[in-house]
């Protein structure tokens, strides 16, 4: 009997998810409140219920042999259900770190690694001491403006953020927020961002995609090229950072790992429990994509080769902005060899909403860019 795998979510990742495991000869199970969500448009079943819906997530474990998530903010204690009933991959632990932004960065500093300094924000007297300038907890010198208040929890593409450009004006931003916990942190100035892809399996086996740099615009990210053209040490500190987070978290499964670089030091950003939008790239142009190696941590099968099939790839974002003008013209893309076109099926395109991506493949990374850039404001005037 052909096993199901089980997905929580039905976006775009999950939707890779379900096509990976299909062609991997595995039926697919999706639960998300969304009727229609992509992932549940290509899935064998799609549970159409509330994440944390009791008796959705009992049906799910009942017709599922193991379970992964494709966002990094499903209910805890789903996940730590499901668990008691089938193969959850990455554990609820994991999971309940990386989306927290306090845990996440008392983690990272729990294991040696650095983050750009920060205040916590979750009562009026921290609010009152950052106003103040006092001394960070996780810093000798006191937080300067700009800095950049994030919700601790929810927050992407951006959301969730408030740039604070003087400390008197803390309270206010926060009360914008909805005076939920926050982290406020040291806006550094930045040389570079870049991504490490990383897949750990059941054994400890580790495979990592090349890292990736990344451009964000408006916080949401713009542009993705692989390999990142960094110095070799920091590349180096990269991979043996992200080995280092998955193996503390007794990590099992696909693991996004976000970097800042600043006057040469790496920090880290963020963890994703789940492939990611910078990976992207590795469906034209890796001999396993993120989403493969998803399938095949989850199962228990030895991890795929994670080496690229061509010298250079960029991938950009296609956001609902580009859909001003009617839809694009694929046809412009489709004729060109190097280049792939990615539509997620959503059916409303909104400003700053992902609806799909574009790679192009190259023979140098500043080709690929540009190559991508100029054929994506070709497709979308």
């Amino acid at each position: 009997m052909t096993a199901t795998l089980g997905v929580l979510g039905g976006g775009q990742l999950g939707n890779y998810f379900v096509l990976a495991a299909k062609n991997m000869g595995y039926q697919t199970a999706v639960l998300d409140p969304d009727p229609h969500a992509p992932a549940g448009v290509n899935a064998d079943i799609h549970i159409v219920a509330p994440f944390d819906d009791l008796d959705a997530l009992n049906q799910l474990a009942s017709l599922c042999s193991a379970v992964t998530v494709e966002f990094e903010n499903p209910p805890v204690t789903a996940l730590e259900h499901l668990a008691q009933h089938v193969i959850v991959r990455p554990s609820a632990s994991a999971v309940a770190i990386a989306q927290h932004r306090r845990a996440e960065k008392q983690f990272c500093q729990s294991i040696g690694l650095s983050v750009a300094p920060y205040e916590v924000l979750e009562t009026q007297d921290d609010a009152a001491r950052i106003t103040s300038n006092g001394v960070t907890q996780t810093h000798l010198d006191p937080l300067s403006t700009p800095l950049i208040m994030k919700t601790s929890r929810n927050g992407y593409d951006g959301k969730g953020q408030q740039i604070v450009q003087h400390l008197s004006d803390t309270m206010e931003h926060w009360n914008s927020l909805g005076n939920v916990p926050c982290i406020v942190e040291q806006k550094i100035a930045l040389d570079a961002e870049f991504s490490v892809i990383i897949a750990r399996g059941e054994d400890g086996e580790i495979a990592l995609f090349n890292p990736t740099q990344n451009v964000h615009v408006g916080g949401i990210l713009d542009i993705s090229t692989a390999p990142a053209q960094l110095d070799a040490q920091l590349w180096e500190e990269g991979q043996l950072a992200a080995t280092n987070i998955a193996e503390k978290l007794d990590y099992v499964g696909v693991l996004a790992v976000e970097f800042f670089v600043s006057r040469n030091k790496l920090f880290v950003n963020e963890l994703a429990p789940r492939p990611h939008n910078s990976g992207h790239w590795t469906l034209d142009a890796a001999r396993t994509s993120q989403f493969e190696q998803q399938v095949r941590a989850l199962v228990g099968k030895p991890l795929g080769d994670t080496s690229m099939t061509c010298s250079a790839v960029a991938m950009v974002n296609l956001l609902g902005d580009r859909w001003t003008h009617g839809e694009p013209r694929y046809e412009l893309a489709v004729s060109q060899t190097s280049a792939h076109v990615h539509l997620y099926g959503k059916k409303t395109a909104r400003p700053g909403r992902k609806m799909g991506h574009l790679t192009f493949t190259s023979d140098t990374v500043d080709a690929a860019a540009n190559n991508a850039v100029s054929l994506r404001t070709a497709i979308t005037r």
